[in-house]
């Protein structure tokens, strides 16, 4: 008898610490939190909450309130704001203060959080001229980010192709390749230190940092507490590579896995230059994915893109089932 009371004691005492962690982190489904007790019976079980969010530039037309209540009506509370989705360019020369406190009103009537933005650029860009103009731009966006109510800023590495910054250039490996992109990264994790926000770079198979072994060399070379990691488990797959997927992944963690502040969700029919599909479409093994995610720790939201607004209930409720699936 007593230790039936003590083992309830201890459930409630779980259960109460999960709410209070849900709540605090702004997490709204009820779905999930119910799951989350009915699980808390066993000792040995912990489930880290997973929030779906989505890129905001997703929803393609109509002003801000409208995409954002484009998201709403989905069930999504969390967001990555790109600059395109208030009018301005996706990289503007200037943000008025009036316009950044808007942003934050906005999202805040909706209860909507902006979790990150894009400021990503080519950081490799053959031209200096390019990396600089694309620097000035970034600390726009930085400098913003408080009025905004945002703390986290999304980049890539870039690459050595003068029309794309996702496009692959056989330049990218080479030492200069790296060089440039480092002197870039150090200016950018500057501003960033300026600004109190956070840079998330991506690693991405076409770009200068083409894995999660890269992505941990260049965190180390910069040592800062400013630069962390978007994990998009869908770009780390060189061409022939797919068969390994649950290792890569797993290789990936090990390396990145306690740098990731942000999750990106799309999927893939094929390796190399992919990861172009909506979440659920392809082979991308979710399951390993989002356990990965709570292995280590993941606090962030796992941002949904590469679909369009019709595909958005359908993606939602295929995360939602994998984060809810019995582990």
């Amino acid at each position: 008898m007593k230790r039936r009371q003590e083992e309830r004691r201890t459930f409630l005492k779980r259960a109460a610490q999960t709410a209070a962690l849900l709540a605090t982190s702004g997490w709204r489904d009820l779905s999930v939190l119910a799951d989350v007790v009915d699980r808390s019976s066993s000792p040995a079980r912990t489930l880290t909450p997973v929030r779906i969010g989505i890129l905001l530039g997703t929803f393609k037309t109509g002003s801000l309130a409208t995409r954002l209540d484009g998201a709403k009506s989905n069930g999504i509370d969390i967001v990555q704001l790109s600059m395109d989705c208030t009018g301005l360019p996706l990289m503007p020369d200037a943000i008025t203060p009036q316009l950044a406190r808007q942003i934050r009103a906005e999202a805040a009537a909706r209860k909507i959080t902006l979790a990150s933005v894009s400021g990503t650029f080519n950081m490799c860009h053959p031209d200096l001229e390019q990396r600089q103009a694309g620097l000035r731009r970034l600390r726009v966006i930085a400098e913003a980010c408080q009025e905004m109510g945002i703390d986290k800023i999304h980049l890539c590495s870039g690459t050595r192709d003068r029309t794309s910054m996702w496009k692959a250039h056989p330049d990218n490996d080479t030492p200069e390749a790296w060089r440039d992109t480092m002197a870039s990264m150090r200016e950018a994790v500057d501003i960033a230190r300026q600004a109190r926000v956070v840079l998330a770079f991506e690693p991405e198979v076409n770009n200068v940092v083409s894995s999660a072994r890269k992505a941990r060399r260049l965190i180390d070379e910069i040592g800062s507490p400013h630069l962390k990691v978007t994990f998009d488990a869908a770009n780390l797959f060189p061409a022939g590579q797919l068969p390994r997927m649950k290792e890569i992944l797993e290789e990936a963690f090990a390396l990145i896995g306690r740098e990731v502040v942000l999750a990106h969700a799309k999927d893939l029919d094929h390796d190399g230059d992919a990861g172009h599909l909506p979440a659920g479409h392809g082979k991308l093994d979710y399951d390993t994915y989002i356990a990965l995610l709570r292995k280590y720790k993941f606090t962030g939201p796992l941002l949904l893109h590469s679909l369009t607004e019709a595909q958005v209930p359908e993606c939602v409720g295929f995360l939602r089932r994998k984060i809810n699936a019995p582990g």
